[in-house]
């Protein structure tokens, strides 16, 4: 038997058959559960305990164990304190997808106590690190928000605040650097109610807004107020509860006077959006804050756009070719080091018919009902991520095909969902910019241009025209050549926006979750999050898969967390305005 492993409780000698510790009350058995074996004391708060454990049925991989010991009396306290402990393990539940959030493992009862059990975050918060590496820079913290508002946007568009965002409960994972939002345990639902009669502070002195502490109501321009006072705390090295102790909210009004030097003017506009005392000043969601980032950084590179020249390319029901037009599309460059590059092309606003008519031949059910969606102008990659440019931004290359004899230009393979969304937040980091997955609507939308045949040569493809399984053509084509590999981008006629290999090759990642059908889906061609299936979207085949696969209204479902080749994705940025 072993003694709780608290540091700082009573240990006791186990007088009389003692099952528990007298102090921390944490049951005194080699592991929990025949499963999770202590190993560490976190730390305890107005709710209960948290500890450090090794998950045995996991190989030891490390894990986290929140124990229910509310610090409160009376029955209805009680059960109030066990509502927010169910609360928490569902919403852990519904956001454990996003790969910024810790998953919830295991949530159960035992010898009368509750228990969670979360993924393990291995890094060091940020006020740790603030405390070990001093103030951040301004772009650091600018780069901390645009990590983070992504996270906020996609907890609020499940209808969950945060509540208590603050530099403790930001961490930096150590194996990839992302940031990661931990401590949901005084979240609440939007539509629940705030249980302050609980007698336990929900929120933390200074980094929570006057709505939330005074009136106990939280939205989510309560989170993006915490999230502004954290980047005070970074950038100023000053803590927001000193200042709130003496000057109330007042702080926030003149909050420029604590700089130790001036700061970018867009920045500066922000953090004073994010601070408004008075919430109907404050923003009121993260894509708001997110659009005015982009408006920012738009004009670095939406004057410098270049044009380059390329051939649309007609066929028949053959496939055979019976039309050529030159077209121009505008595109910017963006170098990521060690040689690569990143084109990016301007895709114009625009609104189209979404999914496959009932007469399109062999057409799925999930490929509708039809419905026209709205586009707004945006920027996409000219080709998928090839293993170059993955190589560049996250330090290696998971690709099957691939070799020091194989060209650089093969687009990367055997991607998750989870490693091209890291992808797209390590880029944001580099560059500045919010890169980002498309949705499936902009996905259809950029792959379709303008185009409402199955495909966008036309009403067939051949192998001459698509990297894919020539064994099994489609419509009145020939069967031809199957390649069996991927092969490198930009080798085959591209659509009429100037997007390369969007039919074949590999299998491109959206951001949106799967649904059967678009019953209820979004018409403003934004990523459809909601929903109960996890599962993510893919688009556009591969050299795998038959020439049905390819075409432009073709959707497949696969998790986010596997990637069995050869899946690869393609990057998304927002425009502030329509390509001239």
């Amino acid at each position: 038997m072993i003694c709780c492993i608290n540091p700082n409780c009573k240990k006791p000698e186990n007088p009389g058959g003692r099952t528990h510790c007298i102090d921390c009350h944490l049951e005194l058995v080699p592991i929990l559960r025949n499963r999770y074996r202590m190993i560490g004391f976190l730390g305890a708060g107005g709710f209960g305990r948290t500890y450090l454990a090794k998950d045995i049925d996991r190989l030891n991989q490390r894990c986290v164990v929140k124990q229910l010991a509310p610090n409160v009396q009376g029955t209805w306290a009680i059960n109030k304190a066990v509502e927010l402990f169910q609360q928490e393990a569902r919403q852990l539940q519904q956001l454990g997808q996003h790969p910024q959030i810790p998953s919830l493992d295991a949530y159960f009862e035992d010898n009368k106590y509750l228990y969670l059990v979360q993924q393990f975050v291995d890094g060091d918060n940020l006020l740790t690190l603030f405390q070990n590496q001093g103030t951040l820079q301004e772009s650091q913290v600018k780069q901390l928000l645009l990590e983070l508002l992504p996270v906020l946007k996609f907890i609020h568009e499940q209808k969950i605040i945060h509540r208590d965002i603050k530099p403790e409960n930001i961490m930096r994972r150590r194996s990839d650097g992302l940031l990661v939002l931990i401590d949901f345990g005084v979240s609440k639902q939007l539509s629940g109610t705030v249980m302050s009669r609980l007698g336990t502070k929900i929120g933390s002195d200074g980094y929570a807004p006057i709505e939330q502490m005074k009136g106990g109501e939280a939205y989510p321009a309560s989170d993006l107020f915490s999230l502004g006072a954290t980047a005070f705390h970074l950038l100023t090295g000053l803590y927001p509860f000193d200042l709130w102790v003496d000057q109330g909210y007042s702080w926030t009004a003149n909050w420029q006077q604590h700089l130790k030097s001036p700061i970018d003017k867009g920045l500066e506009v922000i953090l004073s959006k994010l601070l408004a005392k008075d919430i109907q000043q404050r923003y009121q969601s993260a894509e708001e804050v997110l659009r005015d980032f982009q408006r920012q950084s738009t004009p670095n590179f939406i004057h410098t756009l270049k044009r380059f020249d390329f051939d649309k390319v007609t066929v028949d029901v053959r496939g055979n070719i019976t039309n050529r037009q030159q077209r121009q599309a505008q595109f910017f460059r963006e170098n990521l080091g060690s040689g690569a590059i990143l084109d990016m092309v301007a895709i114009p606003g625009g609104s189209f018919v979404m999914g496959s008519p009932k007469t399109e031949a062999e057409r799925r059910d999930n490929e509708g009902p039809q419905r026209t969606v709205n586009i707004s102008p945006f920027f996409m990659g000219k080709y998928p991520v090839t293993q170059e440019q993955y190589q560049a931004v996250m330090g290696n290359n998971p690709s099957i095909f691939k070799g020091p004899l194989r060209s650089k230009k093969l687009p990367v393979d055997n991607v998750t969902w989870d490693k091209a969304v890291e992808f797209c937040h390590k880029l944001s980091q580099k560059t500045g910019k919010t890169y980002r997955l498309p949705s499936e609507a902009e996905w259809e939308y950029a792959c379709r241009a303008g185009t409402t045949t199955p495909f966008y040569f036309g009403d067939t493809i051949t192998p001459d025209l698509v990297n894919y399984n020539g064994n099994y053509s489609y419509g009145s084509a020939p069967k031809g050549l199957y390649r069996k590999q991927t092969t490198d981008v930009g080798s085959f006629p591209p659509n009429p926006f100037g997007l390369y290999d969007m039919h074949g090759n590999v299998w491109e990642w959206c951001s949106d979750k799967w649904h059967d059908n678009y019953n209820g889906a979004p018409t403003d061609g934004s990523s459809w999050e909601t929903g109960t299936d996890n599962n993510r979207v893919l688009r556009g085949g591969s050299c795998f898969f038959p020439a049905v696969d390819c075409r432009s209204a073709l959707r497949v479902s696969y998790s986010g967390l596997f990637s069995p080749w050869p899946r690869g994705f393609r990057v998304a940025l927002a425009s502030v305005s329509s390509p001239s």
